[in-house]
Parts: C-alpha cells; sequence; structure tokens
C-alpha cells in the first residue's frame, strides 16, 4: 500500500460519464463514452490519412519516373517546365526525399496520438470502473466473484487499448487507401478502374459476415476468461487450506478444466477468424489478374501510357492487399466489443444504498445512536432481524451479544448502513441514516473488523491508513493505545516492517491491534467493534480488552460479541436470539433474569455445558 497512491492521477476525476441501455451496440457505446476526446480522435484520423496519402505516393512516383525514361522530353514533369530528363530526375528525386520524409513524420505523429489516446481512455474507463464498483453496495459484493470483476477492471479494458493502438487506425488508412486509389484509377483508366473495384464487396461481405460469426465466440471467450480469473483468485486467496488439506494436485485439475475450456473457446475463435485472410487472398488475386491483362492489353494498343499502367499495376496490390489485415482488425474490433459489453453492463449497475440530503460534521457529532422497530430481510427473503428496538446514549458502551446466527453482524452493518433496514429506521442524533450523506456516517465510525484487512505496506501506513496526514507521534499513540506498541517495536523494522498482502505475516492478534490502532488513530465519535477477541488468545483477548476501555472513555462504542467476558462491564448489553431483541440490561441484571444470556453465560464459564443448553442435542 502507499500512501500517495491517491495522488498518482494526471488530473481530476473525470465527471461521471452517461452510460447507453443495453440494446445499444457496443460500438455506439464506446463511441459514445469517448465524446469528451472527440477532438484528440479528430486530430490522429488526420495523421493516420496524412500518413495513407504520403505511403501511397511512391507508387505513383515509380509511374512518373517510368514515364521520364520512356517518354524523356514528352514525359509529365516535361508538361510542367522541367524539360531535360536529368532534371526531371533529380526534380524526382527531390519529391521522392520530401514524400518519404513527410509518411514518416506523420507515421510518428499518428501512433503518439493514438497510442496516448489509447492509455488515456484505458486508464479513464478503468477508473471509471473502478470508481463506480467502489460505490456499488456490499450486498451486491457478496454475490460477486473477486476474479471476474478483475477480469473486467484489466484484461476487458487492455483490449479496448489494443484496439485503439492498432484497430481504428488500420481502419482510417483502408478507407484512405480506397478513396485516393478509386479516384487515380478513375482518373487514367476507368475502363480498368471497375475490374480492381470488383472484388471490394465480396471482401466487405465476407469480412462482415466473419464478424457475424467471430461475435458469440468472442463473447464466450471473454466470459471464460472471467470464470478462469475467479477460480485463480479464489485459490490464491485460500491457498493456506489448499495446503493444509493438500489439495494441490485437485485445484490444479479444476484450474486445468477452467483454462482448457478458456482454451477450446479461443481455438473456435481463432479457427474461424484464421480462415479470413486466406480466403479473401483468393479474391484478390482475381482482382489484381484482371488490371494486369485488361491494363496491358490497352497499354499494347496505346490506350493508356506505360506509366498509368505501371502506377495501376502497383496501385491495384496496394488496393486490395491491405484489405487482408481487415482480418486481424475485425478480430481485435471483436475482442474490444465483447469487453466493451461487458464493461458497459458493469457501469450500468445502480447502488441502492444512497446519499441523503443532510451533511454531516463528524466533529459536532454526539453519538447517540437509536434503532426503531427494524427489521432486515436478503434479497431471496430470508428473514434476519425482526422489530428490533434499542437506544445507546452518546458516550455509553453498548454490547450485542447472542449465538452465531442470531444477527449480530448484521445489525453492526446496518448501523454503518452497509444495507438499509427492510423495516424501520436507525437515527444518528436525531436524524435517520438514510437522510444522511453515507461518507459522513461512516466518517463518524471507527470500525474494528473480525476479519480484519491490512493492506500490502508497512505497518505505519497501515495504522495510518484512516489518517495519511497523521504525524509519526500520532501513530505511535494510537498504538500504544492499542497495546501495539510492543510487539511492532520488536518487528524487524518496527513501524516500517511490512506486513505482506492482507497481515500475512503479523499473527491474529497482531493484525487485530494494528486495526484497533488503526480506528483510535481515526479518532472518531463512535466506535464499533465486530468480535475483535473471537480468535485471539487469552492473553491478546486481555489486551484487547484494556484497550477497549481506554480508547471507548467519552465516546459511542458499540461492541458485537461472542466472548461474554469481553463485554460484562459494558453499560448495557442487549441480547439477540434468532433475529429478536430478548433481553437487555447490565451483566449483573441479565445474570438475575435467568434468561438466555445467563444460559449462554454458564456455558462459557462451564458451569453448564452446550447439550444442558440444548437438551435435544
Amino acid at each position: 500500500m502507499d500512501q500517495n497512491t491517491s495522488k498518482i492521477t494526471d488530473d481530476a476525476p473525470r465527471t461521471s460519464p452517461e452510460i447507453l441501455d443495453e440494446s445499444t451496440p457496443p460500438l455506439r457505446q464506446l463511441l459514445h463514452y469517448m465524446r469528451p476526446y472527440r477532438g484528440r480522435v479528430r486530430l490522429a484520423t488526420f495523421y493516420s490519412f496524412m500518413n495513407k496519402v504520403f505511403d501511397l505516393a511512391p507508387e505513383m512516383l515509380i509511374g512518373v519516373a517510368v514515364d521520364i525514361v520512356v517518354n524523356q522530353e514528352d514525359s509529365i514533369l516535361a508538361k510542367i517546365g522541367v524539360v531535360a530528363p536529368l532534371h526531371q530526375l533529380i526534380t524526382l528525386a527531390i519529391i521522392t526525399a520530401i514524400v518519404w520524409a513527410l509518411e514518416s513524420v506523420f507515421q510518428y505523429l499518428w501512433q503518439i496520438v493514438w497510442r496516448n489516446l489509447a492509455q488515456r481512455v484505458e486508464h479513464d474507463l478503468r477508473m471509471d470502473m473502478y470508481r463506480h464498483v467502489q460505490d456499488l453496495d456490499l450486498a451486491w459484493y457478496e454475490d460477486r466473484s473477486s476474479g471476474e470483476l478483475l477480469a473486467t477492471l484489466n484484461d476487458d479494458v487492455n483490449q479496448l487499448e489494443r484496439f485503439l493502438d492498432h484497430g481504428a487506425n488500420d481502419i482510417i488508412q483502408v478507407l484512405t487507401t480506397v478513396v485516393i486509389i478509386g479516384a487515380v484509377f478513375f482518373y487514367l483508366a476507368p475502363g480498368v478502374a471497375w475490374m480492381s473495384f470488383l472484388p471490394i464487396p465480396f471482401i466487405l461481405w465476407g469480412s462482415f459476415r466473419f464478424q457475424h460469426w467471430l461475435m458469440p465466440l468472442y463473447a464466450d471467450v471473454r466470459d471464460r476468461v472471467g470464470t478462469l480469473s475467479s477460480r485463480l483468485a479464489n485459490n490464491l486467496g485460500g491457498i493456506v487450506t489448499i495446503k493444509s488439506y493438500t489439495a494441490e494436485a485437485d485445484e490444479a485439475a479444476r484450474v486445468a478444466v477452467e483454462s482448457d475450456r478458456y482454451q477450446q473457446a479461443n481455438r473456435r475463435a481463432i479457427r474461424l477468424s484464421s480462415a479470413f485472410v486466406p480466403v479473401i487472398r483468393m479474391v484478390i488475386a482475381l482482382g489484381f489478374i484482371a488490371t494486369l491483362v485488361a491494363g496491358g492489353m490497352m497499354t499494347m494498343r496505346g490506350e493508356l501510357g506505360v506509366g498509368s499502367f505501371s502506377v495501376m499495376v502497383f496501385l491495384t496490390q496496394r488496393l486490395l492487399w491491405p484489405l487482408t489485415r481487415l482480418g486481424e482488425t475485425f478480430d481485435l474490433y471483436q475482442r474490444a466489443m465483447a469487453s466493451t459489453r461487458r464493461a458497459m453492463r458493469l457501469m450500468r449497475v445502480e447502488a441502492t444504498i444512497l446519499d441523503g440530503a443532510k451533511s454531516l460534521d463528524a466533529d459536532a457529532v454526539k453519538g447517540e445512536l437509536c434503532v426503531e422497530h427494524l427489521s432486515f430481510a436478503y434479497a431471496d427473503g430470508s428473514r434476519v432481524l425482526q422489530d428490533i428496538a434499542l437506544h445507546v446514549p452518546a458516550g455509553e458502551t453498548a454490547a450485542v451479544v447472542g449465538s452465531t446466527g442470531s444477527g449480530k453482524t448484521t445489525l453492526l452493518k446496518l448501523l454503518m448502513r452497509f444495507y438499509d433496514p427492510t423495516d424501520g429506521q436507525i437515527l444518528l442524533d436525531g436524524h435517520a441514516l438514510n437522510t444522511l450523506k453515507v461518507r459522513d456516517v461512516r466518517q463518524s465510525i471507527g470500525f474494528v473488523s473480525q476479519d480484519v484487512f491490512l493492506f500490502h505496506g508497512t505497518v505505519r501506513e497501515n495504522i495510518a491508513y484512516g489518517r495519511p496526514d497523521a504525524s509519526f507521534d500520532e501513530i505511535q499513540a494510537a498504538a500504544k493505545s492499542a497495546e501495539a506498541h510492543e510487539f511492532i517495536m520488536s518487528l524487524p523494522q518496527g513501524y516500517d516492517t511490512f506486513v505482506g498482502e492482507r497481515g500475512q505475516k503479523l499473527s491474529g492478534g497482531q493484525r487485530q491491534r494494528i486495526s484497533i490502532a488503526r480506528a483510535i488513530l481515526k479518532d472518531p465519535p463512535i466506535l464499533m467493534f465486530d468480535e475483535a477477541t473471537s480468535a485471539v488468545d487469552n492473553e491478546t483477548e486481555a489486551a484487547i480488552q484494556r484497550s477497549l476501555q481506554v480508547v471507548s472513555q467519552n465516546r459511542t462504542t458499540i461492541v458485537i460479541a461472542h466472548r461474554l467476558s469481553t463485554v460484562r462491564h459494558a453499560d448495557r448489553i442487549h441480547v439477540l436470539d434468532k433475529g429478536r431483541l430478548v433481553e437487555s440490561g447490565t451483566h449483573d441484571q441479565l445474570l438475575a433474569l435467568e434468561g438466555v444470556y445467563a444460559n449462554l453465560w454458564r456455558v462459557q464459564t462451564g458451569e453448564r455445558s452446550i447439550t444442558e443448553l440444548h437438551p435435544k442435542r
């Protein structure tokens, strides 16, 4: 992780682009997205056009050279004032040098502009998609594979970059070739010109038919690469489990299956796309032979000059042969359109957790939380919470406990507005959460998850994640409050030690304490802990409990806990059972009730076995 990552952009984020609906052809979607780049596209198109103009000129200059040698004082140059053959050749040499120089200049220019444009579009599209994906709901992520998302954000965007890098220029230059050579042919010999152009409709028809056949094949390729990426990402994330169960061979076999399916999808596309050039070459040969024979007969009859015939022979090849590259161009085009469809489909996903109209200053937040008749069910209809009502006064510590699956973590996610309630509402300082800006709500909360996520970076960078401008003294103070300073100083480079991806170089307890230090440094008015001691040893649990007592002073604290010893000193404990709030009170009050909490306490302290609590088991 790099604290300066957010600064590595060449300019400010663009305004969110308008995305066309699914029924719009992908090329129109791409062109619509690229509207802000119209000026650069025009400039790049001009450079491509001029490069092709000067690229075609040498064939015409060869015709002039033949004309000079054959006709001498009666040549074309002689008619415009350069009479001596030697002077004509010198003039032709100067013109040739200028033409070649200009061709090189414009080739350099189109490559620079098209390639930079491709890089810019690639960068902006990836960033637009990433920003959009970041704003989507947590529920949407829970139904998606990270590997498939990575394939869209990276590989699909790269396909668009490849097309803009080369394919767009190829299309422009083919069109330029047809127009210029067509004009020359119809000027020199209209009777032969139609023979040279006769294959073009068949070539274009064949190109579009190949495009039509390739479209579903490349869509399948893109889907297969997404599935393969998903499998790879999933396996790399679970490498510890794979190794611990010695399942390397099984997982390699599963990856091989997905990789083979991707390979087979590519083979089907390659088999068809590779047939394009051989088929088109035979059609081109017919046009070239017709021009060669008909033009030669006209020249021998004196109806066409030798120089003009030379120009037509050379230009026929230049006219028809580049059309064989349409196969490669359409290959790039179809891959790009398949990727465009996937990218724009992702951009059309809409968030359901929307900003409210009210702003909230985190420094002015007191931290009073009220939950009023809250119910929540997931999209599949499974109800998790039912008619929850509780109040957490500002500055107090409230605990939410219950058996596994009782809805504790879901309640916390609702408090952070990762989800919206199905019914009821949550109030922060008297304001309904859905009337406040989402960012303001979450800026007011410091969150410590049971599944601690540390970024690949140093200890210092991970603690300062919520406040990258914090001084080293502030970072150290937060670490001391979280009882993390001592073990951090024992690391090889202290606060500058790299923690590895997801903090894999640290123990679970060490990661947890760094996560607490990160929340403390943020200094929010509300702290939320989700099972902060669920996976740590007794010594670490004691350290975390001491940290909680320190950091919860004068701020609202919500503690989700399975271990009741962690929360016995909370100002109020709320007990959930099967999605309902069944008890509330202090530790001593709940023990006196002899209800759910008392039973859980006796099980955890060994006074009662789990079979006594659930005799049917």
